[in-house]
Parts: C-alpha cells; sequence; structure tokens
C-alpha cells in the first residue's frame, strides 16, 4: 500500500470556481502543506477538498455502483454501451481485479493536468493532513477551528465507512505515514473488521460533540456534515457491524491478514444490535432537539395526494434546504448528472422533446415489492385479488387524478400505498410535472401511444423503457415536463440526499427486533414511517392478513422491516448494500427481471395475456465472492495486502 500512504501534493488552484472543485489529486510529493494552512481562506479550500471525492463517486448517477446495481431497474444495451455506471457491470458478474468497477481503494486517473488519484485513501490523506493543520491558522477562533475539524473528522468516518462497507476489514489510517519510511512500515496491515467500525464510531462521537445541528447551519454549509448527521453515521455503522455480513459470517471465519490475525470474529454478538439500536435513538433524540423530522406537513388536493407530497419531498434538498435530510452532497458535474435525465419520458407529444427518454425503469419485482392500500403485501392481503394482472376498473373518487377512472387498467395498478403512486408511474394512472391542472399527465404505455414506444420494435439505438414502468422519484411535480431542465433548475440547487431521518427509524425497529424480538421499540419505530406513507399501523394492518402471526414472530417481523427498507428507500441505493448486509444477495440479485410487452399496442399485447415477459437476465451473483470489492491485483501484490475471497 506503498503509494496510497505516501503524502500527496494539492495544488489549491484546482480546488477554485463554485462547481469545479478537485477532480483527481496528482501523485507527487507534498512541499508546502504548512503554507496552505496560513489564512482561513486556505484552509476553506483545503476543506471544501476534503468532501470532493463524494461529488463523483455519490452525486453522480452515472458513477456510483448503487442506484442501478441492483434488481430495482432495468435497462437495456443503450446504457451499457455508454461505458459509465459502474453498477451495471458489477450486477451482470463483470467486477475484476485487474481494474476493478468503482474502485475507492487505489484509483488511478488521467484528466488535462496528468495523473491522479481519485480514491478514499487519498480522501482519507487529505482529511489527516486537516485535522493536523487546523489549528495553526492564525485569522480563525477556536471555536471555529473545532468545529472545521469535527466536520473533516466525520467525513473521515465516513470514508472509512464506505471502505468498509466496499471491501469489508481495510488498513486503517489514524496518522498519515511519513513517505520516508521503511517500505516495511509503509506495508500497513488490514485491521480486524470490529477494529474498522469502532474507528467510524469513535470520530463519530468525538465530531458529534463540537458540531452544531444542521438548522444551526447555513443553508449552504447543509453539505457539510451536523451533529444529527454524524450521529446518523454512527448508528448506520453500528448496524452494519451487526448484520450477518459483518457479525459472525461462516464465510470468513478463517480470514486473516497477511500476518496470520484473524479479520473477522466467528461467533455472533447479539449485543451489536443492541449498540445499534441505541445508537439510533441517540440520533433520533438528536433530530428532534434540532427539528429534524420526516415530511409530512405538506397538504394535497386529497388524502392520497397529500401522502403522495409528503413522500416525494422525503428526499428534496433544492436549495440545500431539507426538514428530513440530514447529509447532502453536491452534485458533480450538474443537474445533468441526476436520475431524471435518464428516467423522465420523451412524449410522443412533447413539442420541445428536449429530454432524450427513458432508459432506466424500474423492476416489476419493484412494482410489486410496495404494499397495497391496506399496508400489506399483495400477496398477503385478503381483499386483493390474486389475479393481479388482470384488467379492472377503477371508480373510487379517492384515487382522483391519481388513478384513471372508469378505464381498463391493469389491478396491479390499482388500490396500492401512497409510496406506490409517488414512486412509480405506471399505465393509465397520473403522473404530475408541472403546476397547472393540464399538467398531471395521464400514463398512456402502449406503442404508439403518448409514453409508449414511438416505434413498432426495440433497438439499442435510442432510449427506450424496458418494463413499462417509470421512475418517479428523484423528479419534481413542480417542474414542467415539457421545459423540465429549466424548470427544476429554477427550484434550485439540489445536492444528493446522503441521509435522512427516515433510515434512523428503520434501523431503530431492524435493530431491536434482533436484540429482543417483536415488541413496542420495534413496532413504534417502524409505525413512525408508516405514517407518513399513509399506512396503517404493523399490527393493524397484519391483523387483517392472510398470516395474521407473521409480524409477532422474530423472523416474520425482520421480513416485514426488509421489506419497509425496500419499500421506503427505492431507488435510492440503499438495496444495493442491505441485500449484501443481510446475506440475502444470492437469493435476490440472480432473479430474471420482468416487465411487459412495450412493443404491444392493446392491452392484449402489451400485458401479453396477463403473463409478464423477462426484460432482463443477465444479472449474476457469485457468494462469497461478490459481497466485497477486490483490491486492485497490482496492489495486493505490492503491499502484501491478503485478497478478499473469491478474487
Amino acid at each position: 500500500m506503498r503509494k496510497q500512504i505516501v503524502s500527496v501534493l494539492l495544488s489549491l488552484f484546482l480546488f477554485t470556481g463554485c462547481d469545479s472543485w478537485l477532480d483527481i489529486v496528482p501523485e507527487e510529493d507534498m512541499t508546502t502543506i504548512d503554507t496552505d494552512f496560513e489564512t482561513r481562506g486556505d484552509a476553506q479550500f483545503w476543506l471544501r477538498s476534503c468532501y470532493t471525492f463524494l461529488q463523483r463517486a455519490v452525486a453522480c448517477v452515472e458513477k456510483n455502483e448503487f442506484v442501478v446495481g441492483c434488481d430495482e431497474t432495468v435497462y437495456g444495451s443503450y446504457l451499457f454501451d455508454t461505458g459509465e455506471f459502474p453498477g451495471i457491470y458489477i450486477a451482470t458478474g463483470l467486477q475484476n481485479s485487474v481494474n476493478p468497477y468503482a474502485d475507492r481503494w487505489i484509483a488511478k486517473e488521467i484528466n488535462s493536468q496528468g495523473e491522479g488519484r481519485s480514491d478514499y485513501y487519498t480522501a482519507i490523506n487529505l482529511c489527516n493532513i486537516f485535522i493536523s493543520k487546523i489549528d495553526q491558522v492564525y485569522n480563525m477562533d477556536r471555536k471555529e477551528k473545532a468545529e472545521w475539524k469535527a466536520e473533516v473528522q466525520a467525513v473521515k468516518a465516513y470514508y472509512y465507512f464506505e471502505l468498509i462497507r466496499h471491501y469489508g476489514p481495510i488498513v486503517l489510517m489514524d496518522d498519515n505515514i511519513d513517505p520516508n519510511a521503511s517500505i516495511d512500515v509503509l506495508k500497513q496491515p488490514r485491521s480486524h473488521v470490529d477494529s474498522c467500525f469502532a474507528s467510524v464510531v469513535r470520530l463519530c462521537d468525538e465530531a458529534a460533540q463540537v458540531l452544531p445541528s444542521f438548522n444551526e447551519q447555513e443553508n449552504d454549509l447543509h453539505a457539510y456534515f451536523s451533529k444529527e448527521a454524524a450521529l446518523a453515521l454512527k448508528a448506520r455503522a453500528l448496524l452494519y457491524q451487526a448484520s450477518p455480513l459483518f457479525n459472525g459470517n461462516p464465510d470468513y471465519a478463517a480470514f486473516t491478514n497477511k500476518n496470520g490475525k484473524p479479520l473477522f470474529s466467528a461467533t455472533v454478538d447479539k449485543e451489536k444490535w443492541k449498540r445499534a439500536a441505541e445508537a439510533a435513538e441517540e440520533a433520533i433524540a438528536a433530530c428532534r432537539q434540532g427539528n429534524k423530522h420526516l415530511v409530512d406537513n405538506l397538504a394535497g388536493k386529497t388524502d392520497l395526494q397529500t401522502h403522495m407530497l409528503n413522500v416525494e419531498n422525503s428526499i428534496a434538498t433544492y436549495n440545500f434546504t431539507s426538514d428530513e435530510v440530514l447529509w447532502m452532497v453536491k452534485n458533480w458535474g450538474g443537474e445533468s448528472n441526476s436520475m431524471w435525465s435518464w428516467t423522465l419520458p420523451n412524449l410522443n407529444s412533447d413539442p420541445n422533446h428536449r429530454l432524450s427518454g427513458t432508459v432506466i425503469s424500474p423492476s416489476l419485482k419493484m412494482v410489486e415489492m410496495f404494499y397495497t392500500a391496506n399496508g400489506l403485501p399483495l400477496e398477503q392481503d385478503p381483499t386483493y385479488s390474486s389475479n393481479w394482472y388482470s384488467l379492472t376498473q377503477e371508480s373510487d373518487p379517492a384515487y382522483t387524478d391519481v388513478v384513471a377512472l372508469n378505464e381498463d387498467i391493469l389491478l396491479l395498478h390499482t388500490k396500492r400505498e401512497p409510496r406506490f403512486y409517488a414512486s412509480i408511474a405506471a399505465d393509465r394512472c397520473y403522473w404530475r410535472l408541472g403546476a397547472r391542472d393540464n399538467q398531471n399527465y395521464k400514463v398512456t404505455a402502449y406503442q404508439g401511444e403518448d409514453f409508449g414506444l414511438k416505434s413498432k420494435r426495440l433497438t439499442s439505438l435510442v432510449p427506450e423503457n424496458l418494463s413499462g414502468y417509470w421512475i418517479k422519484k428523484w423528479s419534481s411535480s413542480k417542474a414542467d415536463l415539457f421545459n423540465y431542465k429549466s424548470g427544476v433548475a429554477a427550484l434550485g440547487e439540489s445536492p444528493f440526499p446522503m441521509m435522512r431521518v427516515a433510515e434512523l427509524y428503520l434501523i431503530a425497529a431492524e435493530a431491536w427486533n434482533e436484540y429482543e424480538g417483536p415488541g413496542k421499540n420495534a413496532y413504534d419505530n417502524l409505525n413512525v414511517v408508516r405514517k407518513r406513507a399513509g399506512i396503517p399501523d404493523v399490527e393493524e394492518s397484519w391483523e387483517m392478513a392472510r398470516d395474521k402471526g407473521k409480524y409477532k414472530r422474530q423472523d416474520g417481523l425482520r421480513e416485514i422491516i426488509q421489506r419497509e427498507w425496500n419499500i421506503e428507500f427505492a431507488f435510492e441505493g440503499y438495496r444495493f448494500w442491505n441485500v449484501r448486509r443481510w446475506k440475502t444477495a444470492p437469493m435476490e440479485l440472480n432473479d430474471k427481471l420482468y416487465g411487459w410487452n412495450v412493443a404491444g399496442n392493446t392491452a392484449q399485447k402489451f400485458y401479453n395475456g396477463g403473463r409478464p415477459i423477462v426484460v432482463k437476465s443477465d444479472n449474476k451473483f457469485v457468494a462469497p465472492r461478490d459481497y466485497f470489492w477486490p483490491i486492485r491485483s497490482e496492489e495486493v501484490l505490492i503491499s502484501g495486502c491478503r485478497q478478499n475471497l473469491g478474487w
């Protein structure tokens, strides 16, 4: 690991410009670090650089691997052939150890300024320098120095956390190592995974004692860590540590570092769940004190539209403001790299045709994941027909402007929970994209219809929707579809939401259930999320279910909570990591994915007589290999780091 722990030259001119922070760090010897911490302005440039590595790796949908690297979405050759979207190649089993996709360990790149580094160890190096040098700035008071140091401690903790969930045990860098040290000193071993998580927790605790709350920050500082965000990261890290992938994982029971020391514990420690639950409760209490809460105060024309509006705005971060989001990261490359640029339709009726058209669409698996209006899975709701793929008509006025009334519609698209209608656009349902009443578009998905396939057959040469559904999440109902880019820009800059309050309640619910089984602690936290979603409490819903006792059993409630994660955070990238930490990935990520015959120009042809068709069949997950990223093979040879299993 020689080069990733040597000091790095930072040319500060690379940091300047409101949207052009550091892309990659030149790999040269550092010479004048002290001069970079003479003034507050110099230190602020460095502070911003510590966050920059997240802008492209997370906030740019083309570069992060988890938004489209799972079974939530489908896409065709058009997207595959872009050469972007590392998640696509990871999902299809093309990860490799020679030049890993989404490499966070040691990523070398070339730009106009030469060869540089964009990996998280380089970011940690910068954080360590900042932490050690900030106190020498002469024109800052002690309080501001302490807060800036705490921010960088928290972002360092986040880089540690990302490395852990990518690679498992990592090399900890509490301090930078002298680049002139011996090779043996430079070749640091990987640490036990519990020690890695402990470092994350320690940094978060130290930062949270100093950081101001979210609402005490200026709006443009919401892209920096707050007290609530630091405590939320601590809770998330402890949840991962308690989860099956890290807690007594038998696949890695004999895995050691190069010195022969174990890197995983061989037995399950139940107390880890308690620590995760308590950390989540601590973070929730801090959110209450700082007036951070689930978005639940918006109003639509009907109860259903009210819940949909609240769900839509749960991830909204326009102008760096949000009641619910605890931490957000500035977009890299502007709004063109946002999810909506790949999911919004190019309607036949659009006079401007400024949108490229839908390339990424929901899988039928995710369409069916959402609950019924009674807060139950489709198969558990006795009031819901078992023939989901038959046509029906909806006449209930409660669904006005959400579902097309009194015309043929797939039963699957009726009487679903508000999060379904807020997250997915389905045939013969409505999608509001604009403030005027005539901008509530009825989704007509058959070939030749407004939303439908323009040609009579699929081709990989143009953007096409393969499943017959559209992702509503990440779009705004306030922006005019036909002028969407300018309309959404007028709402203000929209940074990527990294954490939100809903996550804390689901962490608490999951951890309490694993520690003590079903009960008040698990139910109450779960019900906070369900209430905002507009569905009954878990106890009320499941008392009407086909399996009435499921929520009273630990394994049953575990499945319910996991499904709640999948629904609440659909298309936000959480499922990619959750199925790994739950160790359910082999069962989930090798599935064929289904949709409808988008070349069909009638209901009978589009729905294929009520028989979904395979639209994606190349997903591949090999266990235990694919639970963790490979370390670049060249780095393994140089550093002597033990490679992860299967690589």
